[in-house]
């Protein structure tokens, strides 16, 4: 029979141990999502300075045709995005993800620093506008890479019942990056008159990104591997066709991709246009309303990934694809008639809080689908396919719809996508079935 004492420094060896590996678990994140914050900050920091460096590359005179060419460029990058997709879930379920997001965060740093050093067209002709092309090709590459990789490895540190919290730190950090390209490039604009930024100060942002990734570079090196070689060794690990043998598991992240990439656009990117465009905001005020909400949405997502450990994901993603059924057009119909800034920022806020159900726990979701041989490439592919045709089309979509003088057809578009949502959130296992990650 063990004594008190006996018993006393069992739970503190197991209190210790559990101690232990919840830091390591937290160290982990912490250094993976260095990485995601860099990757995004340089993806967005291109279209938040287009409007200063598009005159350097495309110089044509007309400041519409500048900005439609590197809005091209800005598209192509997107596009990009499933080949990267592709190929880092290859690398990373064939040679592990600590490889694929070592290369990805690389590559990343690459295309920012081609961009900070770029001739301007005056300097080499043509050859400037094809090289911005191909920085730009480089980091969609890179971007599609990271997303399927970097929420692999997350869901696999995590503690069985701790994924939600911890996975939600992916999404986070997505929009913490995109913060901070806001916050560096309001900066710039305080301290630099507009001249001294198409001259130069466009520059900053992707130094500061080319910069930030080789310290997410060197922080990741000390990443710890989760994929075993059993796992890697399978002929048919890292393959399209070993992805298929999950045909529906394939299926339902398309979907849940299409509608939540198409509803997270809806509320971030093309939000503050339809501020501008259809609610006469003034630019300024719709940029504050738009950082505040994105401010407190990035800070929710460790919340919401708590609720989805209580409440399981299944019944998380129902209400999500519910809200969204029932709220997307009265809501677009409500702030297109708000009264004043602040009546707008608490319906773009609660529009954001009930996207929380789904972007804390959108690459967890996705990972509890697949085995881990192939676990990278099913979430990271048809992630990026999904990804470029819905949120890469959502703002053309809605503005186009706008022009033909029929904008709330794209509320309804909306609505119906997220019905789609809620069909593959039927379709996913209930709370006490185990899945894929619990059986690693």
């Amino acid at each position: 029979m063990p004594t008190l004492a006996s018993t006393s420094h069992a739970d503190t060896a197991s209190f210790q141990k559990g101690a232990h590996r919840r830091s390591g678990v937290i160290r982990s994140i912490l250094v993976a999502c260095s990485g995601n914050v860099v990757e995004w900050f340089d993806f967005f920091a291109y279209a938040f300075t287009a409007l200063y460096f598009a005159p350097a590359f495309f110089p044509s005179g007309d400041p519409t045709s500048q900005l439609l060419n590197t809005a091209g460029i800005f598209a192509a990058g997107f596009f990009m995005r499933p080949v990267g997709g592709w190929l880092f879930g290859r690398i990373a379920d064939r040679r592990g993800r600590k490889a694929s997001m070592l290369i990805s965060v690389l590559l990343m740093c690459f295309g920012s620093l081609m961009i900070a050093v770029l001739p301007t067209y005056e300097q080499i002709g043509v050859w400037a506008s094809g090289l911005l092309l191909l920085a730009r090709l480089l980091q969609g590459l890179s971007v599609g890479g990271e997303y399927g990789t970097s929420a692999t490895y997350l869901s696999e540190i995590a503690t069985p019942n701790r994924r939600g919290f911890y996975g939600s730190f992916h999404y986070a950090t997505i929009i913490a990056g995109q913060l901070l390209a806001v916050l560096v490039v309001a900066v710039l604009q305080s301290f630099l008159s507009s001249e001294e930024m198409k001259a130069w100060g466009w520059r900053v942002p992707f130094v500061i990104g080319a910069l930030g990734a080789l310290i997410a570079l060197v922080l990741r090196r000390g990443m710890h591997e989760t994929g075993s070689a059993k796992h890697r060794e399978s002929p048919m690990s890292g393959t399209v066709r070993g992805m298929f043998a999950h045909r529906r598991e394939t299926l339902m992240v398309l979907g849940f991709t299409a509608g939540g990439s198409l509803l997270f656009y809806t509320w971030t990117s093309y939000m503050q246009k339809y501020l501008v465009n259809s609610v006469h905001m003034n630019p300024k005020t719709a940029s504050a309303v738009m950082t505040g909400a994105l401010f407190i949405f990035m800070c929710a997502q460790p919340l919401f990934g708590l609720l989805s450990d209580a409440i399981g994901r299944r019944r998380q993603m129902i209400a999500f694809s519910l809200f969204f059924v029932v709220g997307t057009v009265p809501l677009l119909h409500a702030i297109g008639t708000a009264g004043s800034a602040w009546s707008a920022f608490g319906l773009v806020l609660f529009a954001m809080l009930g996207m929380s159900l789904y972007t804390s726990i959108s690459g967890l979701l996705k990972a509890e689908l697949f085995p881990a041989g192939v676990r990278a490439m099913g979430v990271g592919l048809p992630y990026a396919v999904a990804n470029a045709m819905f949120g890469g089309t959502a703002e053309y979509a809605a503005l186009w719809l706008k022009s033909q003088g029929i904008e709330t057809t794209y509320f309804w578009y909306v609505a119906v996508m997220s019905a789609v949502v809620l069909l593959f959130s039927l379709m996913l296992p209930r709370s006490h079935q185990a899945t894929h990650l619990d059986g690693d």
